[in-house]
């Protein structure tokens, strides 16, 4: 699908609707109250599509009053976040390019929810180790050396446990990866995995200075990802067009993944995903996503796109209709 419009149209805002009713939650803000509508007390998404051959029906309400509630099939769910593991769904933006631009912190973020799609039996993985990063950290600030030693065993556990399911992801992302970033014209690209397992003897080894910081100075929480091509770290070394591919790559890559150990392809999103691409690489993209499921792509005009949509969407401010 095309979804055309003028700046300001509207179209991120058709975009974000879809990722919230699939997912449980905007690609552009944890803050339930910015998706409310100025002087409006509550939002709702409702979605009707098909799941294989079942009828699949997502309800999302954004209330100032009562918080958040989410619904599939008629059914209520104890988190709307619940609803990642009913459907997947990728996103682009031109603000995601922070994952390659952006700090470790970026990265890690990126490729531990990557991991939680591509790895669910390991999903909860980042949440257990940051858990117990916190409360061995609380423990270094009391300076209480008894109620840290158990801490450190469990992190030490929980982060080889982590490193070890991170560098699976990025073997098992490395090929597509470097596959489609080839095909949109970016030569050897890499992912790296920058970071090794640290044991409990490690943090042993330095919990004096540990104690000095009131913080854990060893582990996955201070790891990064290399994104690199032709030899060149693309954080410090790539133009934005390179970035923005990358970021592109990586995206169809686990999309690809996805798709393999699925039985239903993911839900691709690519907002304003057109503009840096010349058109060569355009019809690369086209050809990409075609037959990988539903993707929704926006463009200003119709003739960003080399070919045909299967439908065209017409966006106006407040208004969406079928061209």
């Amino acid at each position: 699908m095309l979804a055309v419009g003028a700046n300001g149209a509207g179209k991120t805002n058709l975009l974000e609707s879809l990722h919230l009713g699939t997912q449980g939650f905007s690609p552009r803000t944890r803050s339930d109250g910015e998706l409310i509508r100025f002087g409006e007390s509550a939002a709702r998404v409702r979605l009707d599509g098909v799941r294989g051959e079942a009828e699949l029906r997502t309800d999302i309400v954004l209330s100032a009053a009562e918080g958040k509630r989410a619904e599939v099939n008629g059914a209520r769910l104890r988190s709307a976040e619940q609803l990642r593991g009913e459907t997947v769904t990728l996103v682009f933006t031109p603000d995601r390019l922070a994952i390659v631009k952006a700090g470790p912190a970026a990265r890690r973020a990126y490729f531990d929810r990557s991991l939680g799609r591509v790895l669910p039996a390991r999903a909860g993985l980042p949440a257990d180790y940051a858990a117990v990063l916190a409360q061995r950290n609380a423990a270094l600030k009391l300076g209480d050396r008894p109620t840290i030693a158990p801490w450190t065993a469990q992190l030490a556990a929980l982060g080889t446990a982590l490193v070890a399911a991170r560098t699976e992801l990025l073997g098992l992302l490395a090929a597509p990866f470097a596959e489609l970033a080839g095909e949109l014209g970016l030569p050897a690209a890499v992912l790296a995995y920058e970071g090794e397992p640290v044991g409990e003897a490690d943090l042993e080894a330095r919990l004096d200075r540990d104690l000095e910081r009131g913080a854990t100075g060893l582990g996955p929480h201070l790891h990064d990802v290399s994104i690199a091509a032709d030899g060149r770290d693309l954080r410090s070394f790539g133009s934005q067009g390179e970035q923005r591919t990358a970021v592109l790559a990586l995206l169809l890559a686990e999309a690809t993944l996805l798709a393999e150990r699925r039985d239903d392809a993911p839900l691709l999103l690519l907002d304003d995903v057109l503009s840096e691409l010349d058109p060569d690489r355009r019809r690369i993209l086209l050809r990409q996503v075609e037959g990988r499921g539903q993707t929704l792509i926006t463009a200003t005009t119709a003739d960003a796109l080399p070919g045909e949509p299967a439908q065209l969407l017409l966006v106006s401010p407040g208004a969406v209709a079928v061209g």
